[in-house]
């Protein structure tokens, strides 16, 4: 039982409710004690760690609008706080808030890398790209102590396993070293997720993660690095930051960037009452305006779980959207050619296992 919607704009936090997830069947409702008692402030929840103990690092993924199969997240819950995040659900199935509550109740999974070392040694393990941070950010605040990506990456590159890693945390910049000897062996590539170049509509739309120049700065840092990055405009909000977009990817292809990709908003589940009350909060003007534009393109609803049609959206309005971001990539060099092919084949199950000489060796 979860006390019900309370709305208040805490300095540093995305959500501005904490109601009850799907499957909560009761909630409190405030009243005022006659002394004044809604009139005054709640107190801005302290994040808190909890470790959790998993069966299984690796999750397998079988959507085919997903460019991987199997998937990697140190952490549940995630403290950047970003308002629009698909997995503020997920807390929902914990008895939590996707509101605060996935913002301050964060879990992480002492272990992981030797629970990883684990599964990729078994003789039935097939070696694929290994995703990390599909779900919630793997640089949060919480992995500058406990190091549970960086754990991870080492065990990958002695392992010589490869990866993808997707983050907007500056935070990434520390573990440089591992990322640039993967990416010496073609293990590694790198997306950095910039949704606008604006920092005042960042520090409520996104509070917790890393500013867009410091994320424009990681990139140009693992470019000089040699580590292959490319930028995500994600998620792109009508009538919000859909303006941008050409903006975002001219950055980012300054700052070397070679690959770019884009994911239109979507509001799964609890996310879409979460977001409709940040925005009427924070930009009352736009709400309005800003939701219809999602209702076109998802059939005259805030979400389209379908696959094909979730990412992108459809419609005239994620048509023209889509357009621009092509001709934006076009014009500044962007997705020429091949992605860079990651090297499966020099992964090994044992770290002291023989290696079969080459033919050229």
């Amino acid at each position: 039982m979860r006390r019900a919607d309370r709305q208040q704009v805490e300095k540093g936090r995305g959500a501005v409710t904490n109601p009850a997830g799907r499957f909560e069947s009761a909630t409190l409702t405030p009243e005022d004690d006659g002394w004044g008692s809604l009139d005054e402030p709640l107190q801005n929840p302290a994040t808190t760690l909890t470790p959790e103990f998993p069966r299984h690092a690796i999750t397998t993924n079988r959507s085919p609008d997903v460019p991987f199969e199997q998937s990697l997240n140190p952490y549940q819950g995630c403290e950047h706080g970003c308002i629009y995040c698909f997995a503020r659900p997920a807390h929902a199935y914990l008895n939590l808030s996707p509101g605060l509550d996935f913002e301050t109740r964060i879990f992480h999974k002492p272990g992981l890398a030797a629970l990883l070392q684990r599964e990729i040694s078994s003789p039935r393990y097939v070696c694929k790209l290994l995703h990390i941070g599909g779900n919630t950010d793997p640089y949060q605040p919480a992995e500058r102590s406990l190091r549970s990506t960086r754990a991870v990456l080492e065990l990958l590159l002695a392992r010589r396993h490869p990866l993808s890693i997707i983050t907007k945390g500056a935070l990434i910049l520390r573990d440089l070293d591992l990322l640039q000897a993967l990416a010496e062996r073609r293990l590694v590539s790198v997306f950095i997720s910039v949704t606008s170049l604006d920092e005042k509509l960042k520090r409520t739309l996104e509070p917790r993660a890393a500013s867009p120049q410091a994320r424009l700065r990681v990139v140009r840092e693992l470019t000089s690095a040699g580590v292959p990055v490319g930028v995500m405009v994600a998620p792109v909000i009508p009538a919000l930051t859909d303006h941008e977009v050409e903006h975002v990817l001219e950055a980012a292809a300054a700052a070397g960037a070679r690959r770019a990709a884009f994911l239109m908003l979507r509001l799964p589940h609890e996310v879409a009452a979460l977001f409709e009350q940040w925005l009427r909060v924070h930009y009352p003007a736009r709400a309005d305006r800003v939701l219809n534009h999602v209702r076109a393109m998802r059939g005259g609803r805030l979400n389209d779980p379908r696959f094909g049609k979730r990412m992108r959206g459809e419609g005239a309005y994620a048509a023209m959207v889509g357009a621009r971001f092509a001709s934006a990539c076009r014009r500044l060099g962007l997705n020429q050619g091949a992605a860079p092919q990651l090297d499966t084949l020099q992964f090994e199950r044992e770290p002291d296992a023989p290696r079969q000489a080459g033919l050229f060796d």
